[in-house]
């Protein structure tokens, strides 16, 4: 039964379910791997009995001979800018001694830059600037739209094809979230996605389950907050006020477009979003919920958490191995509550390289890139953070298997991958979620018009979608 699961999580990933100072002017580095056979070439192979076509050995030398652009022939050292916290800095540092010592040109520097909101921020100005830019680069998935139209990034397509880099072991969900215009511009690397996480000994000490239905959330957080005249001595939930990633999903499945079809003007100051807007902040003055926004928001969540003073966060599956450790109580973890429809998006980052690095510099990037995204390192991936397993060859093995063994919170998202969709992709996505997420934060700590607020909001936004 375990590997018809893994099997049909292959099979729900192909279909589309998965659907945040050197390196500008250094020479060459590593030489490059011999190209994998793709799989359509193996299959073609396969078709006429073993014997490649001449059509088929066409394309088999065809990345052979274009391989050779994207050699590396020099020693090089570049560095790799990301936002893995300090919980995984022993997973990173494993990861790049790992590809450091599989080669002898190539040495990769990490340098932990901030949270997906600093890496861009300095990704921007570097690239603006014309140089200090890192080799490669992580990115927050809904950045993928703004870079691509702003020629930040690198066009990976040739790349691929030349060194025949299995691109459709991705599912398509991820191959179209890491595309822009039909060009490869990144590639997925850890992905996520949101989750519930909640004290599980409180829920079967209360006989309670997070509900499947958002509208049931009144009845389930009146029964697992505690408030004592007016003061909050448990949360029911604790809602990331600090990325609208987090609170997006609940607009989402109650049919709110967010960005409309005209691609020009949002959906924000509908009923239907004007009505979560106003339920949350009741929720918040009854004091059930903690809008979670400011300076160290994350870990005061995570704090309130670990102290019991919540009874369950929303936050990414990514940080299940943090929470799990953390916690002296056993920690369960669910699909968040569902609209009309329960789909959530993707979530971690991608992969880039900026495109105003000289090419021995991107050579050598593109090496190390293809190994961070390789099906062993994906699995230790998986296997030492929350993040999913995103090759779907790794799924049909007994390490697939195991995975699930382990980490059997994680059957609430195998149980909905289909459900996992790509970010919404507009070049002005970043200013409106910020423009989104601060007056959310308003609404819900300070006492203000909402109706206001949210026409004040929704012009500031259309103005930005205009412009975009």
């Amino acid at each position: 039964m375990k590997k018809m699961l893994a099997v049909t999580l292959a099979a729900a990933m192909t279909a589309g379910l998965l659907a945040g100072c050197s390196g500008g002017g250094s020479t060459g580095g590593g030489a490059a791997k011999a190209p994998e056979t793709t799989a359509a070439q193996e299959t073609t192979a396969a078709a006429a009995g073993g014997e490649k076509t001449d059509e088929t050995k066409a394309e088999a030398a065809a990345p052979a001979a274009d391989a050779s652009k994207y050699e590396v022939t020099e020693p090089i050292t570049i560095q790799w800018w990301h936002a893995l916290e300090d919980q995984y800095s022993q997973t990173v540092q494993d990861v790049v001694d790992g590809f450091n010592s599989s080669q002898d040109l190539i040495t990769v520097e990490p340098v932990y830059v901030g949270n997906y909101a600093a890496v861009n921020e300095a990704l921007v100005a570097a690239h603006a600037a014309g140089t200090g830019l890192p080799a490669i680069t992580v990115a927050n998935t809904p950045y993928v739209a703004e870079y691509g139209a702003g020629g930040l990034t690198e066009d990976l397509t040739p790349y691929i094809e030349a060194t025949g880099f299995e691109i459709d072991d991705f599912g398509k969900g991820l191959v179209d979230a890491t595309s822009y215009e039909d060009k490869q511009v990144a590639l997925p690397f850890l992905i996520s996605t949101q989750v519930m996480y909640y004290n599980k000994d409180i829920a079967d000490e209360l006989g309670v389950t997070i509900p499947e239905k958002f509208d049931d959330m009144d009845q389930f957080l009146e029964a697992v907050s505690v408030v004592n005249n007016g003061t909050t001595e448990r949360y029911g939930t604790i809602i990331p006020g600090w990325d609208q990633w987090y609170f997006e999903t609940f607009y989402l499945n109650k049919d709110v477009k967010i960005i409309n079809d005209d691609r020009i003007s949002t959906d924000l100051d509908s009923e239907a979003a004007t009505g979560l807007v106003n339920k949350f902040k009741e929720w918040c003055d009854k004091g059930y919920i903690y809008w979670a926004n400011g300076e160290d928001a994350s870990s005061i969540m995570r704090q309130n958490f670990i102290d019991k003073k919540a009874f369950s966060v929303c936050h990414t599956s990514s940080l299940y191995n943090t929470y799990v450790d953390k916690c002296d109580f056993e920690v369960g973890m669910s699909w968040l509550p569902a609209g009309d429809t329960k789909n959530q998006e993707i979530g971690g980052c991608v992969l880039l390289i900026p495109s105003k690095n000289d090419q021995a510099t991107k050579n050598a990037a593109w090496q190390f890139l293809s190994y961070l995204c390789s099906k062993e390192v994906n699995m230790k991936w998986a296997k030492e953070t929350g993040y999913i397993p995103t090759r779907n060859s790794v799924l049909h093995t007994d390490e697939g298997v195991k995975f699930l063994e382990e980490k059997p919170a994680f059957q609430c998202i195998f149980d909905n991958l289909d459900l996992i969709n790509p970010r919404i992709q507009h070049p002005g996505w970043s200013q409106l979620a910020t423009i989104w997420k601060n007056y959310m934060a308003e609404m819900m700590i300070e006492d203000v018009d909402i109706p206001s607020k949210i026409e004040d909001m929704t012009e500031e936004i259309n103005e930005v979608l205009e412009d975009s």
